[in-house]
């Protein structure tokens, strides 16, 4: 059995096993437990990658076998070895995929996995025809099966507890329970060929069919052809999905939606669309924990997937759903819908033996009656809202009146679109003052709108609007680029000026936000040390572990980290600790009132106390007195912020006051700020 086992095991064979069993669980997380419609797709391709894996690992670890006699292939019986591989892989799927605990489910699923592993493995010696014949031993082939199925055991349910509690390391957990699936693999199939006696057969009936070493060849090239495609279409398919509820993002369902609203044109019907906001959604997060949260709302996405037609339910976003009426339903038809999705909503969640339970407010509108295309969501939206104000649990069609200053909105979304695009957005930035000394230490970079027929625009105006509707991405993005910009001049004009940028947490969710970063550094050729970026405490802790990951690939960048409006959230002191943070912002309201309340004054000097001990620096913004400016040095705040120093200004009227000393306040600059530096590299 050893000689057999030790060639066998190939790095070939291992490889090609592993992206089979990779390609597989990639697949995998297309389906869902209602194994129908496009789901039986994604079962086919799943089951294709690993029969052909289990099988080309075979052809290949043969090869590699010195034989004192010839092997060929029979085509029919070896294709019908792979499909026995493939509709054997099909329902040990389908069975890891049906609604049961996840240890029955891994475990029903591994049996039936271990069993077509080996049952292959054995199937395709004998279609080999070997002379004079293959005898098996029964304690060999058992310790097979006990090998396989603990290798696909124990990668199935790592798969699936990644999936279910930490969705954003499933990569890493995939190639861990790939690895596992192929060790599982060859070391079943070490121990099959060993068993076999295959030094004791003389020769194979098909050896004047397909040679051996042709059959390899055409595999190996063939089979990494065909898992580099599944794997490509899984990962195309995942770009139009919702990460976490595996539901079609807004940009696909925006394209379901006009084909369907295209066919009511054609045919003089209707379109139904329900936008589906969860009722009391929060206080799960903040009772359960952002996992559980997530975990809800996979269950209530797989709830409304169930009651509509392949592909017309959406995330929209947040706890807000989109769902699809095609084929000119009537208001009844609606109406039933929205029950029924109702219905299904309020049942109770499981989670970790306690039940968590929400309602939902649900918006319709119906097309074309309601509004055009480009405004059906925002009617949904109205209507949910309305339903939502009356109590919630509830549905409520579209009327116009719903409305009044929904107009106003799209315009000034137009417009913002409109000073995107033609650079009518402007930065200002606001001084922050090392309190010990008086002197400027940077600034925060501040958006700002010179609207052509409104004047300013506030952002507390203008920033909701654009992350209501989706356009906050491309603002960050603007943000991110021109404050690099102005560094950069400002350092050729020879001032050097450390810029602080806000980060919401619609870019927090943009796995490219470290890279588009890294690049506006690059591209500017910005020393990172001169970028810090303020998340507020809540965003922060909205999702611990996802916020502690991204601060640490920034920290990697040379960009540092400052936790704002601290003391307004709910932080948690062990999550604080592992924050690779350089400094938090004691929110405003604090500040205040320090003159008038011991109370503020006592939450000030232990947010100060409580950063000293953990090593990092203090700014206070809002700082508008005298008062407030001496009770927060006697606290030993590092730096200041505030209208007591300066208003956001320009950026011209930022360097002149460096430069020139021409400004509201007499100040000083640390002499850092006036050397002339040279070009700086990303680290």
């Amino acid at each position: 059995m050893t000689e057999a086992f030790a060639p066998s095991v190939t790095a070939l064979g291992f490889v090609l096993a592993f992206l089979a069993a990779f390609a597989m669980l990639d697949l995998v997380k297309r389906l869902e437990s209602r194994l129908d419609g496009p789901a039986f797709g994604w079962l086919a391709g799943a089951s294709v990658a690993f029969a052909t894996g289990l099988w080309s690992a075979l052809v290949v670890g043969i090869d590699q076998l010195n034989l004192s006699y010839a092997l060929g292939y029979h085509p029919g019986l070896s294709v019908g070895v792979w499909l026995f591989a493939a509709m054997f892989s099909s329902l040990s799927l389908a069975v890891a995929c049906r609604r049961a605990t996840a240890a029955a489910r891994c475990l029903a699923g591994a049996g039936l996995m271990a069993s077509g592993v080996v049952v292959t493995q054995i199937l395709f010696l004998g279609a080999l025809s070997l002379r004079p014949g293959i005898t098996w031993p029964g304690p060999a082939v058992g310790t097979a099966w006990l090998c396989a199925g603990l290798g696909c055991a124990c990668a199935l349910w790592l798969h699936a507890e990644v999936r279910a509690r930490a969705p954003r390391y499933l990569m890493a957990g995939q190639a861990v329970s790939a690895l596992m699936l192929s060790t599982a693999i060859v070391v079943s199939q070490g121990l099959v060929l060993g068993a076999a006696g295959l030094d004791v057969q003389t020769s194979s009936a098909w050896q004047d069919r397909v040679p051996a070493d042709s059959m390899a060849m055409l595999v190996t090239v063939g089979s990494i052809a065909l898992l580099s495609m599944l794997l490509l279409l899984s990962q195309l398919e995942a770009r139009w999905r919702d990460s976490l509820t595996g539901l079609p993002n807004r940009q696909i369902f925006e394209g379901t939606l006009a084909q369907a609203t295209q066919r009511a044109d054609a045919s003089q019907g209707r379109v139904a669309l329900l936008l589906v906001n969860l009722d009391g959604f929060k206080p799960i997060n903040e009772s359960f924990g952002h996992r559980a949260g997530d975990r809800v709302l996979r269950e209530i996405a797989a709830r409304l997937r169930s009651l509509a037609q392949a592909h017309m339910v959406a995330r929209l976003g947040g706890d807000e759903f989109l769902l699809l009426i095609p084929d000119n339903p009537s208001i009844e038809d609606a109406s039933g819908m929205a029950a029924r999705a109702l219905a299904s909503t309020c049942l109770p969640c499981r989670i970790d033996g306690r039940e968590a339970i929400v309602t939902s407010s649900i918006g319709i509108v119906m097309y074309p009656q309601h509004g055009a295309l480009s405004t059906l969501i925002a009617h949904a939206d109205a209507a949910m809202r309305v339903a939502k104000g009356s109590g919630g649990a509830t549905y409520c069609f579209f009327e116009a009146r719903m409305i009044s200053g929904l107009r106003e909105q799209t315009e000034l979304l137009r417009d913002l679109r409109r000073a995107l695009a033609q650079g009518e957005l402007e930065l200002y930035y606001q001084p922050k003052i090392h309190a010990p000394t008086g002197e400027i230490t940077g600034a925060e970079a501040l958006m700002r709108w010179q609207h052509p027929k409104l004047g300013m625009v506030s952002p507390t105006l203008f920033i909701p609007i654009a992350e209501r509707y989706g356009l906050i991405g491309s603002l960050g993005n603007w943000l991110i680029d021109e404050v690099c910009r102005q560094i950069r001049v400002w350092r050729d004009g020879g001032l050097r000026m450390r810029v602080a940028i806000n980060l919401s947490v619609h870019q927090l969710r943009q796995p490219d936000l470290v890279e588009r970063i890294g690049r506006a550094l690059r591209d500017h050729d910005v020393n990172p040390g001169l970028l810090t970026c303020e998340i507020t405490e809540s965003v922060a802790m909205e999702d611990a572990e996802g916020t502690i990951a991204i601060f640490n690939r920034l920290t990697q960048l040379g960009v540092s980290i400052s936790i704002d409006d601290f003391g307004t959230g709910h932080s948690s002191l062990s999550y604080l600790r592992k924050l690779p943070t350089s400094e938090l912002k004691i929110d405003r309201s604090f500040v205040l009132d320090l003159e008038t309340s011991e109370d503020a004054r006592k939450v000030a000097s232990a947010v100060i106390n409580l950063a000293k001990s953990l090593d990092l620096k203090v700014v206070a913004e809002g700082v508008e007195t005298e008062g407030q400016n001496k009770i927060l040095r006697e606290f030993g705040c590092d730096q200041l912020q505030g209208f007591l120093f300066a208003k956001p200004m320009s950026a011209k009227a930022l360097a002149l006051w460096a430069m020139d000393d021409v400004g509201p306040r007499t100040m000083n600059f640390r002499s850092s700020l006036f050397k002339e530096t040279c070009a700086a590299e990303l680290v």
